[in-house]
Protein backbone atom coordinates (compact mmCIF):
# COMPACT_ATOMS: atom_id res chain seq x y z
CA UNK A 1 0.00 0.00 0.00
CA UNK A 2 2.73 2.62 0.56
CA UNK A 3 4.02 2.12 -2.95
CA UNK A 4 1.08 2.34 -4.64
CA UNK A 5 0.31 5.60 -5.82
CA UNK A 6 -2.13 5.86 -8.67
CA UNK A 7 -4.12 4.33 -11.50
CA UNK A 8 -4.93 6.00 -14.57
CA UNK A 9 -7.92 5.55 -16.03
CA UNK A 10 -8.38 6.45 -20.35
CA UNK A 11 -12.57 7.38 -20.65
CA UNK A 12 -14.36 9.61 -23.13
CA UNK A 13 -14.88 11.92 -21.09
CA UNK A 14 -12.71 13.11 -17.61
CA UNK A 15 -15.53 14.96 -16.12
CA UNK A 16 -18.24 13.00 -16.74
CA UNK A 17 -16.29 9.57 -15.29
CA UNK A 18 -14.60 12.36 -12.31
CA UNK A 19 -18.57 13.71 -11.53
CA UNK A 20 -19.44 9.71 -11.20
CA UNK A 21 -16.87 8.86 -8.65
CA UNK A 22 -17.83 12.04 -6.86
CA UNK A 23 -21.50 11.45 -6.40
CA UNK A 24 -21.35 7.08 -5.79
CA UNK A 25 -17.55 7.10 -4.75
CA UNK A 26 -17.48 9.98 -2.71
CA UNK A 27 -14.25 11.18 -4.48
CA UNK A 28 -13.09 14.15 -5.04
CA UNK A 29 -11.61 16.13 -7.38
CA UNK A 30 -8.25 18.01 -6.85
CA UNK A 31 -6.64 18.87 -10.31
CA UNK A 32 -7.81 19.39 -13.92
CA UNK A 33 -5.85 20.02 -17.02
CA UNK A 34 -4.54 18.66 -19.78
CA UNK A 35 -1.72 16.37 -20.77
CA UNK A 36 1.33 18.32 -21.62
CA UNK A 37 3.41 17.11 -24.78
CA UNK A 38 6.36 15.91 -22.44
CA UNK A 39 4.29 13.64 -20.17
CA UNK A 40 2.29 12.49 -22.99
CA UNK A 41 5.56 11.27 -24.28
CA UNK A 42 6.86 9.88 -21.49
CA UNK A 43 3.66 7.52 -21.32
CA UNK A 44 4.67 6.69 -25.13
CA UNK A 45 1.60 8.60 -25.85
CA UNK A 46 2.57 11.54 -27.94
CA UNK A 47 -1.00 12.17 -29.51
CA UNK A 48 -2.53 12.11 -25.98
CA UNK A 49 -0.84 15.48 -25.37
CA UNK A 50 -3.45 18.46 -24.93
CA UNK A 51 -5.65 15.82 -23.69
CA UNK A 52 -8.31 16.86 -20.69
CA UNK A 53 -7.43 14.61 -17.54
CA UNK A 54 -8.78 15.04 -14.10
CA UNK A 55 -7.36 13.91 -10.99
CA UNK A 56 -9.45 12.51 -7.68
CA UNK A 57 -8.50 11.33 -4.25
CA UNK A 58 -10.73 9.36 -2.00
CA UNK A 59 -12.84 11.15 1.20
CA UNK A 60 -10.34 9.50 3.98
CA UNK A 61 -8.03 12.17 2.20
CA UNK A 62 -5.05 9.37 1.40
CA UNK A 63 -2.30 10.10 -0.83
CA UNK A 64 -3.61 7.24 -3.61
CA UNK A 65 -4.83 8.93 -6.77
CA UNK A 66 -7.44 8.14 -9.54
CA UNK A 67 -6.76 10.16 -12.55
CA UNK A 68 -9.21 9.95 -15.90
CA UNK A 69 -7.82 10.82 -19.03
CA UNK A 70 -9.56 11.70 -21.92
CA UNK A 71 -9.38 9.37 -25.51
CA UNK A 72 -11.10 8.27 -28.91
CA UNK A 73 -13.29 5.25 -28.14
CA UNK A 74 -11.63 1.91 -29.22
CA UNK A 75 -14.53 0.06 -30.14
CA UNK A 76 -13.66 -3.68 -30.37
CA UNK A 77 -12.09 -3.20 -26.61
CA UNK A 78 -13.63 -5.76 -24.80
CA UNK A 79 -12.70 -5.13 -20.78
CA UNK A 80 -11.75 -8.95 -19.55
CA UNK A 81 -10.62 -10.11 -22.81
CA UNK A 82 -7.25 -8.62 -23.36
CA UNK A 83 -3.90 -8.45 -21.66
CA UNK A 84 -2.66 -5.05 -19.61
CA UNK A 85 -4.12 -3.02 -16.51
CA UNK A 86 -7.30 -4.89 -16.15
CA UNK A 87 -9.25 -4.00 -12.66
CA UNK A 88 -8.12 -1.76 -9.84
CA UNK A 89 -9.13 -2.56 -6.63
CA UNK A 90 -10.94 0.05 -3.37
CA UNK A 91 -11.16 -1.19 0.31
CA UNK A 92 -14.23 -0.59 1.45
CA UNK A 93 -15.82 -0.40 5.38
CA UNK A 94 -18.93 -2.15 4.70
CA UNK A 95 -19.26 -4.31 1.37
CA UNK A 96 -22.95 -4.59 2.08
CA UNK A 97 -23.77 -1.45 2.68
CA UNK A 98 -21.74 -0.26 -0.98
CA UNK A 99 -23.85 -2.82 -2.88
CA UNK A 100 -27.26 -0.84 -1.13
CA UNK A 101 -25.56 2.22 -3.38
CA UNK A 102 -24.23 0.37 -6.18
CA UNK A 103 -27.66 -0.85 -7.19
CA UNK A 104 -29.19 2.66 -7.70
CA UNK A 105 -25.79 3.77 -9.30
CA UNK A 106 -24.60 3.89 -13.24
CA UNK A 107 -21.96 1.12 -11.90
CA UNK A 108 -22.99 -2.53 -12.87
CA UNK A 109 -22.51 -4.91 -10.60
CA UNK A 110 -20.74 -8.17 -12.56
CA UNK A 111 -19.79 -9.68 -8.85
CA UNK A 112 -22.32 -9.54 -6.08
CA UNK A 113 -20.55 -9.38 -2.46
CA UNK A 114 -18.75 -13.04 -1.69
CA UNK A 115 -16.83 -14.38 0.51
CA UNK A 116 -13.98 -16.37 -0.68
CA UNK A 117 -12.95 -19.83 0.19
CA UNK A 118 -9.61 -19.68 1.74
CA UNK A 119 -9.73 -16.34 2.24
CA UNK A 120 -12.01 -15.16 5.21
CA UNK A 121 -9.57 -11.72 5.75
CA UNK A 122 -11.68 -10.31 2.17
CA UNK A 123 -15.14 -9.72 1.33
CA UNK A 124 -15.39 -8.25 -2.15
CA UNK A 125 -17.48 -7.52 -4.74
CA UNK A 126 -17.00 -6.38 -8.41
CA UNK A 127 -18.68 -3.53 -10.56
CA UNK A 128 -18.52 -2.32 -14.35
CA UNK A 129 -18.51 1.04 -14.85
CA UNK A 130 -19.98 3.10 -17.60
CA UNK A 131 -16.43 3.67 -19.43
CA UNK A 132 -16.20 0.05 -19.02
CA UNK A 133 -13.77 -0.10 -16.43
CA UNK A 134 -13.48 -3.06 -13.30
CA UNK A 135 -13.78 -2.01 -9.73
CA UNK A 136 -13.40 -4.40 -6.95
CA UNK A 137 -15.01 -2.77 -4.30
CA UNK A 138 -13.52 -5.31 -1.35
CA UNK A 139 -14.14 -5.05 2.66
CA UNK A 140 -10.99 -6.07 4.56
CA UNK A 141 -11.56 -8.14 7.74
CA UNK A 142 -8.03 -9.08 8.85
CA UNK A 143 -4.16 -8.83 7.72
CA UNK A 144 -3.37 -12.25 5.69
CA UNK A 145 -0.73 -14.51 7.66
CA UNK A 146 2.64 -13.09 5.59
CA UNK A 147 0.98 -9.59 4.32
CA UNK A 148 -0.90 -6.30 5.64
CA UNK A 149 -4.40 -5.42 4.32
CA UNK A 150 -5.44 -2.04 4.78
CA UNK A 151 -8.57 -0.66 6.51
CA UNK A 152 -10.71 1.84 4.98
CA UNK A 153 -11.06 5.34 6.63
CA UNK A 154 -14.09 5.87 5.04
CA UNK A 155 -16.94 4.54 3.64
CA UNK A 156 -15.55 4.06 0.29
CA UNK A 157 -11.79 4.77 0.92
CA UNK A 158 -8.48 4.19 -1.50
CA UNK A 159 -7.38 2.25 -4.00
CA UNK A 160 -4.78 -0.68 -2.77
CA UNK A 161 -4.75 -3.18 -5.47
CA UNK A 162 -4.13 -3.01 -9.25
CA UNK A 163 -5.06 -6.54 -10.99
CA UNK A 164 -2.67 -7.07 -14.30
CA UNK A 165 -3.93 -9.58 -17.13
CA UNK A 166 -0.75 -11.01 -18.53
CA UNK A 167 0.21 -13.59 -21.39
CA UNK A 168 2.52 -15.10 -19.46
CA UNK A 169 2.23 -14.21 -15.55
CA UNK A 170 5.73 -15.79 -14.91
CA UNK A 171 7.22 -13.58 -17.55
CA UNK A 172 5.55 -10.54 -15.69
CA UNK A 173 6.52 -11.76 -12.17
CA UNK A 174 10.20 -11.83 -13.49
CA UNK A 175 10.02 -8.72 -15.03
CA UNK A 176 8.88 -6.81 -11.55
CA UNK A 177 11.21 -8.45 -9.73
CA UNK A 178 14.25 -7.31 -11.74
CA UNK A 179 13.42 -4.10 -13.15
CA UNK A 180 11.40 -2.90 -10.14
CA UNK A 181 12.75 -4.72 -7.63
CA UNK A 182 9.44 -6.50 -6.14
CA UNK A 183 8.68 -10.06 -4.87
CA UNK A 184 6.06 -12.67 -5.38
CA UNK A 185 3.86 -12.79 -2.79
CA UNK A 186 1.98 -15.67 -3.40
CA UNK A 187 0.05 -18.16 -6.35
CA UNK A 188 -2.66 -19.76 -6.09
CA UNK A 189 -5.14 -21.70 -8.61
CA UNK A 190 -8.93 -20.47 -8.04
CA UNK A 191 -12.31 -20.22 -9.41
CA UNK A 192 -12.45 -16.88 -11.04
CA UNK A 193 -16.31 -16.52 -12.20
CA UNK A 194 -15.71 -12.76 -13.89
CA UNK A 195 -12.77 -14.76 -16.23
CA UNK A 196 -15.38 -17.81 -16.49
CA UNK A 197 -17.95 -15.16 -17.40
CA UNK A 198 -15.97 -13.32 -20.19
CA UNK A 199 -14.23 -16.14 -21.86
CA UNK A 200 -17.57 -18.41 -21.46
CA UNK A 201 -15.90 -21.10 -19.55
CA UNK A 202 -16.77 -23.62 -17.13
CA UNK A 203 -17.53 -22.06 -14.01
CA UNK A 204 -15.00 -24.57 -11.92
CA UNK A 205 -12.56 -24.77 -13.82
CA UNK A 206 -9.30 -22.49 -11.98
CA UNK A 207 -7.10 -19.71 -13.22
CA UNK A 208 -3.75 -19.04 -11.58
CA UNK A 209 -3.38 -15.92 -10.14
CA UNK A 210 -0.21 -14.10 -8.07
CA UNK A 211 0.34 -11.03 -5.76
CA UNK A 212 3.36 -8.98 -5.80
CA UNK A 213 4.55 -7.34 -2.89
CA UNK A 214 7.38 -5.43 -1.11
CA UNK A 215 7.92 -6.61 2.30
CA UNK A 216 4.13 -6.77 4.05
CA UNK A 217 2.57 -4.71 1.56
CA UNK A 218 0.17 -6.26 -1.16
CA UNK A 219 -1.22 -4.37 -4.18
CA UNK A 220 -0.80 -6.23 -7.31
CA UNK A 221 -2.10 -8.77 -8.23
CA UNK A 222 -1.49 -10.40 -11.69
CA UNK A 223 -3.92 -13.23 -13.32
CA UNK A 224 -3.09 -15.57 -15.91
CA UNK A 225 -5.56 -15.28 -18.67
CA UNK A 226 -6.94 -17.92 -20.59
CA UNK A 227 -5.37 -18.49 -24.22
CA UNK A 228 -8.53 -16.52 -26.08
CA UNK A 229 -7.14 -13.44 -24.43
CA UNK A 230 -5.31 -11.13 -27.22
CA UNK A 231 -3.42 -8.00 -26.80
CA UNK A 232 -5.51 -4.68 -25.83
CA UNK A 233 -6.33 -2.79 -29.14
CA UNK A 234 -5.63 1.05 -29.15
CA UNK A 235 -5.22 3.96 -31.38
CA UNK A 236 -1.37 4.35 -32.24
CA UNK A 237 -0.14 6.64 -30.56
CA UNK A 238 -2.37 7.47 -27.61
CA UNK A 239 -2.95 5.71 -24.01
CA UNK A 240 -4.94 2.12 -24.07
CA UNK A 241 -8.03 2.01 -23.56
CA UNK A 242 -9.65 1.15 -20.50
CA UNK A 243 -6.99 1.01 -16.98
CA UNK A 244 -4.34 2.75 -18.68
CA UNK A 245 -0.83 2.89 -16.34
CA UNK A 246 0.07 1.75 -12.74
CA UNK A 247 1.92 4.42 -10.75
CA UNK A 248 3.96 3.59 -8.43
CA UNK A 249 6.40 5.28 -5.64
CA UNK A 250 10.06 3.86 -5.58
CA UNK A 251 12.86 5.30 -3.29
CA UNK A 252 15.73 5.33 -5.98
CA UNK A 253 15.20 5.43 -9.62
CA UNK A 254 18.31 5.07 -10.21
CA UNK A 255 18.47 1.58 -9.42
CA UNK A 256 15.41 0.63 -11.62
CA UNK A 257 16.47 -1.65 -14.79
CA UNK A 258 14.32 -1.29 -16.88
CA UNK A 259 14.27 1.08 -20.13
CA UNK A 260 12.88 4.35 -19.73
CA UNK A 261 10.48 5.37 -22.60
CA UNK A 262 11.80 8.93 -22.05
CA UNK A 263 14.78 9.63 -19.17
CA UNK A 264 13.03 10.57 -15.85
CA UNK A 265 12.51 14.06 -15.16
CA UNK A 266 10.83 16.00 -12.10
CA UNK A 267 7.10 16.31 -12.33
CA UNK A 268 4.37 18.79 -10.77
CA UNK A 269 0.93 17.88 -9.74
CA UNK A 270 -0.38 15.79 -7.25
CA UNK A 271 0.61 12.35 -8.98
CA UNK A 272 3.97 13.71 -8.76
CA UNK A 273 5.06 16.31 -6.01
CA UNK A 274 7.50 18.24 -8.19
CA UNK A 275 9.55 14.48 -7.79
CA UNK A 276 11.45 12.95 -10.21
CA UNK A 277 9.46 10.18 -12.54
CA UNK A 278 9.48 8.04 -15.45
CA UNK A 279 7.79 5.04 -17.45
CA UNK A 280 8.60 1.88 -18.07
CA UNK A 281 7.14 -0.67 -20.64
CA UNK A 282 6.53 -4.04 -18.99
CA UNK A 283 5.52 -7.42 -20.99
CA UNK A 284 2.49 -7.01 -22.98
CA UNK A 285 3.05 -3.00 -23.42
CA UNK A 286 2.32 -2.73 -19.83
CA UNK A 287 2.77 1.06 -19.10
CA UNK A 288 4.34 0.93 -15.45
CA UNK A 289 5.08 4.78 -14.00
CA UNK A 290 7.32 5.36 -10.94
CA UNK A 291 7.78 8.45 -8.92
CA UNK A 292 10.44 9.05 -7.02
CA UNK A 293 9.08 9.21 -3.06
CA UNK A 294 11.34 8.46 -0.55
Amino acid sequence: MKLLRAATLTVADPEASAARYVEWLDYSIIERGTLSPELAAAWGAPDSAGRAYAVLQPSSGADVFLRFVAGDPVHDYRPLRTYGWAAIEICVQDVLKVNERMLNSPFEIIGPPREIDGLPAIYPMQVKGPDGEIVYLTQIRDNLPAFDLPRAASLIDKLFILVLACSDMEASIDWFEKAVGLSLGRKMDIVYTMLGNAFNLPMEQLHTISTVVHERDVFLELDQYPDAATSRPSHSGQLPPGIAICTLSHPDLSTVKGDWITPPTRRDGAVYGGQLTGTLRAPDGTLVELVQLG
